[in-house]
């Protein structure tokens, strides 16, 4: 048995059978794309059509750089509409029902407190925002639901809105790179964008495998069996953070407070095969990771999710039952069942 380490999770892949496989860095993350039992030039056909449609994407979402998101939070702060095409109106679409289900806790509006505190930067200095201007964006109180679409225009009925689909993107990715594979008559295939992972049919006689990272070493904690049409995804505080006076800032920020989360090292969440399986692995485990360890739980229950784990600041591993069922612990990990 063979790993590929990446930032999130780690995925398993026997070394026998026919594999193509490419990396590449996109989304700010490694990109991994296998297809298992196919000619190699079509397999790396269907995989550079993959490739080249993540590139569109992460030009097109980007949140920072000058993008077509980029170009609607201009509108949104001056108060104009704007056209937007299909796949960014399905975005916001379903942003806000996530946004809605999870009672807020999931909101891509808050691109400017995102911003504060220095996250909309491939770099991150170990700098705290003034809490004056924390206190004064989480007044303002952006939203999903501040954000009107009527016949393909978009606009908002708060000039603080500002989108940063960070939390949805890579899954929403994880769906289309499954249409062109599947276009493209590929059945096995596993692709992984910096931790979230979808699974087409299985690597042979078994299930894909993917292992979850271990948030505080260099291993990992678990492995699951990855069935075709599922797809897993993990949040943690430990890709995209700084360190200050010896404390963990992390990129995600609790809406309500403004600040990053404290006392959660990383949340994995097991989408069912379904329709946006791969969006939902990216975005239903940030609603957990911010309810934290005494709400979870609730939040889990509240969006309908059956299996998810979470590791708290102390190395705890807390699982649902559903999750106890489906990961294999390495020795000297265990979790309790909630």
């Amino acid at each position: 048995m063979k790993f590929f380490y990446l930032f999130l999770l780690l995925l398993a892949g026997c070394s026998n059978g026919q594999v193509f496989q490419q990396q590449r860095y996109i989304f700010g993350t490694i990109v991994e794309v296998s297809v298992y039992g196919r000619d190699q030039a079509k397999a790396e056909e269907a995989i550079d059509s993959v490739m080249k449609r993540f590139g569109e994407l992460h030009r097109k979402l980007h949140a920072w750089q000058p993008s077509e998101v980029t170009s609607l939070n201009d509108a949104f702060a001056a108060g104009r509409r704007m056209k937007v095409d299909p796949e960014l109106s399905f975005l916001i679409m379903e942003s806000r029902k996530i946004s809605d289900r999870s009672a807020g806790l999931f909101d891509p509006a808050i691109g400017n407190l995102i911003a504060l505190w220095g996250f909309q930067n491939d770099e991150f200095k170990p700098v705290k925002p003034d809490p004056a201007r924390i206190a004064k964006l989480v007044a303002e109180n952006p939203k999903m639901d501040d954000i009107l679409l009527e016949n393909g225009v978009a606009w908002s009925r708060n000039p603080a809105v500002k989108l940063d689909f960070g939390g949805i993107a890579k899954g929403y990715a994880l769906d289309v790179a499954a249409k062109i594979l599947k276009d493209a008559g590929v059945k096995d295939a596993l692709v992984n964008i910096g931790g979230n992972v979808l699974a087409l049919g299985s690597h042979g006689d078994r299930p894909w495998k993917v292992g979850v990272k271990d948030p505080r070493g260099s291993g990992a904690i678990g492995e699951i069996d990855l069935h075709d049409g599922e797809a897993v995804g993990t949040s943690g505080d430990y890709q995209r953070y700084f360190m200050l006076n010896g404390k963990r800032y992390c990129h995600i920020i609790d809406p309500g407070t403004g600040y990053p989360v404290q006392g959660v090292r990383a949340v994995t969440v097991l989408i069912p095969k379904g329709e946006n399986a791969g969006l939902l692995s990216d975005a239903d485990s940030k609603p957990l990771f911010v309810a934290g360890t005494s709400g979870w739980r609730e939040a889990a229950r509240k969006i309908g999710l059956d299996d998810a784990l979470l590791v708290d600041d102390r190395g705890k591993i807390h699982v649902t039952r559903g999750m106890s069922g489906r990961i294999r612990f390495e020795k000297g990990f265990s979790a309790v069942v909630q």
